[in-house]
């Protein structure tokens, strides 16, 4: 049928039904797209996921052949080094003219392996979805999960133009933003945007903490933005063991950069050309949208003051609603028991938040743009 989705009647196979890989199913059956969506994994995931209704149909690792051999698109959603193990298991078994493709947080490693365990007929497109969240499990998916978020696809030269396509247009029926680049391009930004900063946050905080156990250093004082900006400290390693088993080359050429940087603001740390890094940094940190999931374009955001009493924010949505003003975002920033708090908004264009600000201002509401 025109204009229907690509793989909208075909199977599609989910191997690693987990959080990424359940909020897939989800956001197929939301979609109705897919004639079936098979996921593979262990036995108490599979049961899980029949529960949430998030597969039509369920194989256990040791069937990943009869699970995905329907499949025209399969999805890899285990962990790096899983995806890496079985990987050539799946492009082996993987009926011809089929898509698979992945969502491992690193590439070159895996669109590397895709390409020595090639065959014709199938097709590898590296992926990386950039959303996430702090659940884990098929308990925690969410079939918005994509919303909004950024979708790298890495394919290899081999890899045909309307496989690619077909996917990019899928992830975009998600609700995602596809965006193709290498796996070298891609390995080597996330080490910058994302792995790098975990690396600063892991050794800032490990330093503050031999400080307080070897000095005493009052780890009290370490509130407000020292707790913004080192909060990925609390990250597990198990998270990250495969991404810097995968990204070492590139991770360490950022810590190397880095420490340049550190340097060069270490010997002016005394002397008024640190004010040409601090404006420099200003500038880039505002070309930055604000929303952590990449939005299409910059969110426009009020700030509003609201007394802490239960259905405040429920009061908020309904006002707004009753205008039909979309919010696009929102967070509580800071909040007194008792008293009140900030909540930040976020809306897809000026004038929509100048009119919320508006709304919410006769509705007895103290907001401003932000």
């Amino acid at each position: 049928m025109a204009g229907e989705p690509p793989f909208a009647g075909e199977t599609i196979a989910i191997v690693g039904v987990g959080l990424i890989g359940g909020s897939l199913g989800l956001a197929l059956k939301g979609l109705d797209i897919g004639r079936r969506v098979v996921g593979v994994s262990r036995q108490e995931t599979l049961d899980e996921a029949f529960a949430l209704d998030v597969i039509d149909a369920g194989y256990r690792y040791e069937d990943l052949e009869s699970g995905i051999r329907d499949a025209a698109l399969v999805f890899l959603c285990t962990p790096i080094v899983r995806i890496l193990d079985l990987l050539p298991e799946v492009l082996a078994a993987a009926r011809q003219d089929a898509v698979v493709t992945d969502v491992g947080s690193t590439k070159h490693a895996i669109v590397s392996s895709a390409t020595a365990h090639r065959r014709d007929g199938v097709h590898f497109v590296g992926g990386h979805p950039m959303a996430g969240s702090e659940q884990r499990g098929v308990s925690a998916a969410d079939p918005f999960l994509f919303q909004n978020a950024i979708y790298i696809l890495t394919p290899s030269p081999e890899t045909p133009d309307f496989a690619v396509e077909g996917l990019a247009c899928l992830v975009s029926a998600f609700g995602a933003r596809p965006m193709r680049m290498t796996p070298q391009e891609h390995d080597r930004a996330a080490a910058a945007v994302s792995h790098l900063p975990q690396m600063m946050a892991t050794s800032l905080v490990s330093m503050i903490g031999r400080m307080t156990e070897d000095e005493g250093l009052p780890i009290r004082m370490a509130a407000g933005g020292f707790r913004d900006l080192t909060r990925i400290a609390s990250s597990p390693y198990e998270m990250w063991r495969d991404i810097c088993h995968t990204n070492a080359t590139p991770i360490r050429e950022m810590i190397d950069l880095y420490i340049e940087s550190l340097s060069a603001i270490r010997s002016a740390v005394d002397r008024d050309r640190l004010e040409q890094a601090f404006d420099f940094a200003n500038r880039i940190r505002g070309q930055i949208p604000k929303d952590s999931k990449g939005f299409l374009h910059p969110l426009h955001e009020i700030l509003l003051l609201a007394e802490d009493r239960p259905g405040v924010i429920a009061d908020v949505a309904r006002t707004l609603a009753g205008e039909n003003i979309n919010i696009n975002d929102i967070e509580v920033l800071s909040v007194r028991e008792g008293e009140g708090g900030t909540i930040r908004m976020g809306f897809d264009s000026r004038p929509c938040a100048e009119l919320a600000v508006d709304v919410l201002g006769k509705a007895g509401y103290s907001v401003r743009m932000r």
